[in-house]
């Protein structure tokens, strides 16, 4: 089918033929063959780039007994799932592809890096989280997929999926930004599928403040994995929400962005915990305990009344530095300090006249409260010249109980471990 388009240009008509894609969607949701070619290809593990990411490693520094390794090259990588039945990884970009990562040896390293369902024409699709039951759902810019048995079937281009949301479903489609579009997502202990909405302004007008709260952007909803249905703002008055995670006591842990252009060291990063729907964390008003309405950065807020009962961070990190995944150390095989409390991912600043971050964080936990935040993995920002060798985004446990690190800058997943040998070799 075509459709033929008339341009003005110069004075002249200028006709086009333009061919219309194929709805793949609709035919894989019915099961149906879309793709002839069932080849995908594959991302290179080996080389001069691989070379040089390990290279790069050299430089991480990390406690006694920790080592880092490269695990995976995989471009724009950024989200990540632990498959629940395989050794087998899927991680979001804020491109158009989802990436399947296998270790088809067992041997702690990727050996095969493809596009998970190229048949599908995938937006922003950062968000990758799994079901209780084995199905991988997907959270675009604005559409929520969800795929049956993905790990037993990423094999070839088409794979079955079940549309959780529509296209323009999740956010109203006038209020899309390339702004903060990132989701992140998590299935709770409910059941319930959990995504980031991410307000797309550094600070937004007055007039956005009652409809963002009423569908969730800039805080954080829930709804049925398979159908979209019951769904519900859970958390609001965030600013950029990206991380999140639930503690074992079953309580959803989250951070958030700060506001950018009010000076180098605030606001702070956020550390929230949600206890129940429908909590308010205080944004736009305040961010952190600093009061952003009237700021240089939000005017037109001057005469903004405080949220009722806002609730305020649990943990505070330094400004601008992109706290972003998050994941608590229980199933890792790390020693028990690390096993109670949350690693986070700190991608690094870029609103600061001189840059921080670009590590790897540790936030003790005790009680249900946070303690203060200390540094677990860092190197990946050069300080003496203030350039970036690497930006983590996410973290992730393996089986094993090591952690994985994704990096959206360098294209890779990093794989740290933990030896108790080694801290008595050391010893």
């Amino acid at each position: 089918m075509f459709k033929r388009l008339t341009l003005g240009l110069a004075g002249l008509a200028v006709s086009v033929n333009v061919s219309a894609a194929p709805d793949n969607l609709s035919t894989l949701k019915q099961m149906k063959v879309a793709t002839t070619d069932l080849n995908i290809p594959l991302v290179s593990q080996e080389g001069k780039n691989a070379d040089a990411l390990r290279k790069n490693l050299e430089t991480i520094t990390l406690p006694p007994g920790f080592k880092i390794d490269l695990y995976a090259v995989a471009p724009d990588v950024r989200h990540m799932a632990v498959a629940p039945s395989t050794n087998m990884l899927f991680a979001g970009t804020r491109k158009t592809t989802v990436w399947a990562i296998t270790d088809r040896n067992n041997d702690k390293v990727a050996d095969e890096v493809k596009s998970f369902a190229p048949s599908l024409k995938f937006s922003n699709p950062n968000a990758v989280c799994w079901t209780k039951d084995g199905f991988l759902v997907v959270a675009e810019h604005n559409r929520v997929l969800n795929f049956p048995a993905a790990e037993f079937f990423y094999e070839g281009p088409d794979v079955a999926v079940i549309e959780v949301v529509a296209q323009g479903g999740l956010i109203p489609v006038e209020e899309e930004s390339f702004n903060h579009g990132a989701r992140a997502c998590e299935i709770g202990p409910d059941g319930m599928l959990y995504i980031t909405l991410g307000q797309p302004f550094n600070v937004q007008p007055k007039d956005k403040i009652d409809l963002y709260n009423k569908v969730g952007i800039g805080g954080i909803v829930r709804m049925n994995a398979f159908d979209g249905s019951k769904r519900e703002v859970y958390a609001m008055g965030a600013r950029n929400p990206v991380g999140l995670n639930f503690s074992p006591e079953g309580n959803l842990w989250w951070t958030d962005h700060q506001v950018d252009g009010l000076g180098n060291d605030i606001p702070p990063g956020e550390l929230n915990k949600s206890t129940k729907a429908g909590q308010h964390f205080g944004f736009p008003y305040w961010n952190g305990k600093f009061k952003v309405a009237g700021s240089s950065a939000a005017p037109d807020l001057k005469d903004m009344k405080k949220p009722k009962g806002a609730i305020f961070p649990q943990a505070y990190f330094p400004a601008h530095q992109a706290q972003n995944g998050m994941i608590f150390g229980t199933k890792t095989n790390f020693p028990d300090k690390y096993k109670n409390g949350v690693f986070v991912a700190s991608h690094g600043s870029w609103n600061r006249t001189e840059a921080s971050g670009a590590e790897v964080q540790f936030v003790p936990i005790k009680n249900g409260k946070a303690g203060k935040m200390e540094v677990f993995a860092s190197g990946w920002l050069d300080k003496n010249t203030g350039t970036y060798k690497g930006r983590p985004v996410d973290v992730a446990i393996l089986k094993d109980g090591s952690l994985l690190v994704s990096d959206d800058y360098a294209g890779a997943i990093y794989r740290i471990s933990y030896s108790s040998e080694e801290v008595a070799s050391i010893k």
